[in-house]
């Protein structure tokens, strides 16, 4: 019968590894120290049939970047400040919070916001900046809220904004929110949150 024990070493050394056998001790050379591998970015999705999959998702995020780790948040179709790319807000000095430049949240139909193209533009301004970080590796989390909501209503085409997730490099963890989750995008997914009621 044999048993292992480690013994601290008041030199501050890597201990060496004991092993206990019939007749005494011996001491062996430590076994070398791996490091594990990093994990795989995951893209997780939470929904729900009404607007509120947001809040818990932020306070994720700005724990992340208070970390240390880079961190965009895309509200797509969230208006009302007039902000835009140019006009981004940075909050613990790692995470870029980005909202269209439009004078309002934008309506469940596109068709109005269509008509002098302003919105358009403003969702795809905010969309082709996240593309460009999801695609290029550039942050660590990123956030894309009302993404699917975005793509059924005609703001982004399905085939661009799938193909953009599927090229996001391992590291990345991307979180979808939002009330309307396609199948393409809920087959994507590796985790999904589902809120079922509103508080």
């Amino acid at each position: 019968m044999t048993a292992s024990l480690s013994a601290a070493n008041p030199n501050h050394q890597r201990p060496q590894r004991l092993e206990l056998v019939a007749g005494g001790i011996q001491a062996h050379a430590p076994r070398p120290l791996r490091i594990a591998e990093q994990s795989e970015g995951l893209l997780q999705i939470h929904t729900a049939p009404f607007r509120g999959s947001f809040g818990s998702v932020l306070s994720q995020a700005l724990r992340a970047a208070g970390l240390g780790s880079r961190v965009l948040v895309s509200q797509l179709l969230k208006g009302g400040v007039e902000q835009g790319v140019a006009n981004s807000v940075w909050l613990c000095g790692r995470l870029q919070w980005l909202r269209p430049a439009v004078p309002a949240c934008l309506a469940e139909t596109a068709q109005a916001e269509f008509a002098d193209g302003g919105a358009l533009a403003a969702v795809q301004e905010v969309w082709a900046f996240s593309r460009e970080q999801l695609i290029s590796g550039a942050v660590d989390l990123m956030v894309l809220d009302e993404l699917g909501l975005a793509m059924e209503l005609g703001y982004l085409q399905p085939a661009e904004v799938l193909d953009a997730l599927e090229r996001r490099p391992a590291h990345l963890d991307v979180i979808l929110t939002g009330p309307a989750m396609g199948p393409a995008l809920m087959a994507l997914a590796d985790q999904v949150t589902e809120l079922r009621r509103g508080f």
